[in-house]
């Protein structure tokens, strides 16, 4: 075995670490797997993947290392950032220890002149996914100020475009792609949450990549602070992914002996496009431990239905209702709390308001349960309004300077959650509410961005959403049946930080179905459904005014951990046997829905949304028709991700289809009420869609013969 090279394979995917090396391990391909490789194969790959000197260039050319400096003749973004005082601004590490085993690598490294010290950790998981974090030390005697430590790997020539992310309130996750030309390509977010332009995901591409097609290598930072995300192509001829956390001037000063440790950052390869992409995050988000294992309860949150309009007989009916339907989890939004009428007042007051609540939520708890429902709760527990005792009483539980109070926000401010007074104050409200009602579910919102946070002096971000984490985890270890979803005005806080201490995310505040398609679809290249909360809304969308069919939004809903929220004590008897024969279809196929495989097809028509999600010889698909098609006769629908060689029946689920006979005559194996093909027909050759109107939808379930 050469012990001068480290090679990790796994699930399709190879890193392949140089030790020969005077400084931190050379980066000589992420990627496609090397399998095989004996002693002369390493060797000669070393040869061939080290770059030509050119003249005048350095004695030994640059080449990515797991950290790449300046020492190593990078001129590129470094990977380690800080200083000593106005010192050591450029560390040298050299290791000195590196521990292998089949699927990880742990490199220890320290420059004994600066007094720092750094453990590099890369872990390849099942599913081809590399988790790379790196933990920094500060081994001398007076402070050392961080100024950044990323994660970064090297990408190969032929990755020649690039995808990202952009979004706002409403209109989350916005996909767009552009050449991947020389320079650097930064996304950097300072919201204090992830926000709803974070790309979520920074996506290189051979060119012209698609959903089950194209080499695609991501990265993404598992944190809920400030991050960033870069790519970068330099004239030398090296091109990288590289993210983490963006800390702010004097954030995070070690003093001697102390370290920072960055958020896991996440790689991601697939040789078959942005599915393959989706599959391999999926599969590793699923394999973890704490992820949920039980069937995603259909939910009812009564936001659109009451507003703050509460009352405990319309909560009592609206229950009623809903347990008719089919729901097993009933959820009371904002305005449970003391003085809570409008959004002006009562965050950070976490008490049941006596005046419309005079017993206590327990009426409403107890007519809940007895109708065989969970009952879940709407908190924002890191704000507090103007008007509320916690700002009137303690406003040094605020997260900024005394004398430099930064401007409302919706009415409100940001608690110090890292303020230990602070945080047992939310820890024991939260907890003693969960204790009462033996709550099943928190909503977790975190409605605006954070501006100006100082914590104790000094920028507060990181210590803000280390302390939030605590709250969640604690919150969670003292009532283990307890799910809690992120929500941040919809989409706002949706990342592999926030997710490892949630249960679940609010994908964007609209149930507007013709928006929440695209929503769906692009946090679902990061997220597996079951995780991406999906709610049926009135036919006239709240935020966006839209009107659009009942079967539409039904379909729409069905991909995702599915909910209502819409005042359905107002439905007619029509709109309630379509909800309660959608409820039923939901538990039947939730099955498929949150183990399976996300496919999509090539948008080749942009008037019109093909997706599914196919599992062991069951597949369930979704065609959507966006704006009005531009031919007489539509495109076929050919179905990706489907077993070739085995023999499907298809057939339409009508609860979750609009008439296909509206515009004319359904193609004949539609009229037929169903066919059977192979999947490689299927897949290649595809079904005639039917003529639906705008904003209409035909869902199609497949089962094996």
């Amino acid at each position: 075995m050469d012990d001068r090279m480290v090679v990790l394979t796994r699930a399709g995917v190879s890193l392949v670490l140089d030790l020969a090396t005077p400084g931190l391990p050379r980066v000589l391909h992420w990627g496609a797997a090397l399998d095989g490789l004996d002693d002369d194969a390493r060797t000669a790959l070393r040869s061939a993947a080290l770059p030509t000197r050119r003249g005048g260039a350095p004695t030994e050319p640059a080449a990515p290392t797991l950290l790449p400096a300046q020492v190593d003749g990078w001129v590129g973004r470094p990977g380690v950032a800080g200083s000593r005082g106005r010192a050591w601004s450029h560390p040298r590490l050299v290791p000195f220890d590196v521990a292998v085993d089949d699927a990880s690598v742990r490199v220890r490294s320290r420059d004994d002149a600066a007094e720092v010290s750094v453990v590099s950790e890369l872990d390849l998981d099942p599913s081809g996914v590399l988790l790379v974090r790196h933990t920094l030390t500060n081994a001398g005697d007076t402070p050392w100020s961080v100024g950044g430590v990323r994660a970064v790997l090297p990408l190969p020539d032929h990755a020649l475009e690039l995808m990202h992310f952009t979004g706002r309130w409403s209109l989350e996750k916005a996909p767009q792609r552009e050449a991947f030309v020389h320079g650097i390509r930064s996304f950097e977010s300072r919201r204090g949450r992830t926000g709803h332009s974070s790309t979520g995901l920074l996506i290189a591409g051979s060119a012209g990549f698609g959903y089950g097609a194209g080499e695609v290598w991501s990265v993404h930072a598992g944190w809920s602070g400030w991050t960033v995300h870069d790519a970068e192509r330099m004239a030398e001829g090296w091109s990288t992914l590289g993210a983490g956390e963006l800390l702010a001037g004097g954030e995070v000063e070690l003093a001697p002996g102390e370290s920072y440790a960055t958020p896991v950052v996440y790689f991601g390869y697939a040789d078959d496009g942005l599915d393959g992409l989706a599959q391999r995050l999926h599969s590793h988000l699923r394999a973890r431990p704490q992820h949920p294992s039980t069937p995603r309860p259909l939910v009812l949150n009564t936001w659109e239905a009451v507003y703050f309009d509460h009352d405990v007989d319309k909560m009592k009916r609206l229950a009623d209702v809903a347990a008719a339907v089919g729901v097993e989890r009933f959820v009371v939004d904002d305005g449970w709390f003391l003085g809570r009428r409008d959004d002006h007042a009562g965050l950070g007051d976490w008490y049941v308001d006596p005046d419309v609540w005079p017993q206590g939520l327990h009426p409403l708890v107890d007519h809940v349960r007895s109708l065989g429902m969970q009952f879940g709760l709407w908190v924002e527990p890191e704000m507090a309004n103007s008007r509320s005792r916690l700002a009137q009483e303690h406003p040094e539980w605020l997260l900024h300077l005394p004398e430099r109070t930064p401007r409302e926000w919706r009415h409100q401010h940001v608690v110090d959650v890292a303020d230990p007074d602070a945080y047992a104050y939310l820890l024991k409200r939260l907890d003693d509410l969960v204790s009462e009602y033996d709550i099943a579910y928190l909503k977790w919102d975190h409605n605006r961005d954070l501006l100006e946070a100082v914590h104790d002096g000094h920028a507060g971000v990181h210590e803000q959403t280390l302390a939030v984490y605590r709250l969640l985890d604690e919150l969670r270890s003292r009532h283990p049946g307890l799910e809690i979803e992120s929500c941040s005005s919809g989409g706002a806080r949706v990342d592999l930080g926030v997710i490892q201490h949630t249960d679940r995310v609010w994908a964007s505040d609209t149930n507007d179905p013709i928006d929440r398609q695209a929503i769906q679809r692009w946090t679902k290249q990061l997220l597996p459904p079951e995780l991406v909360g999906a709610h049926v809304g009135p036919a006239a969308t709240h935020v966006t005014g839209r009107v659009t069919s009942l079967e539409l939004r039904c379909a729409t809903a069905l991909f995702g951990h599915a909910g209502i929220e819409w005042d359905i004590t107002e439905c007619d008897d029509a709109e309630v046997a379509t909800l309660t024969r959608w409820a039923a279809e939901y538990k039947r196929l939730r099955p498929l829905l949150h183990t399976g495989r996300t496919v999509r097809a090539e948008d080749t028509h942009p008037e019109r949304l093909l997706h599914g999600v196919v599992g062991d010889g069951h597949a369930v698909f979704s065609y959507v028709t966006l704006a009005t098609l531009r031919t007489d006769i539509p495109p076929r629908l050919r179905l990706p991700g489907l077993d070739p060689g085995v023999r499907y029946r298809v057939v339409a689920l009508p609860a979750l289809s609009n008439s296909v006979s509206r515009f004319g005559v359904p193609p004949r194996w539609l009229a037929d009420g169903g066919i059977e093909l192979p999947g490689r027909v299927l897949s290649t050759v595809g079904l005639q869609a039917p003529l639906l109107g705008t904003g209409e939808v035909l869902t199609l379930e497949l089962t094996a013969l």
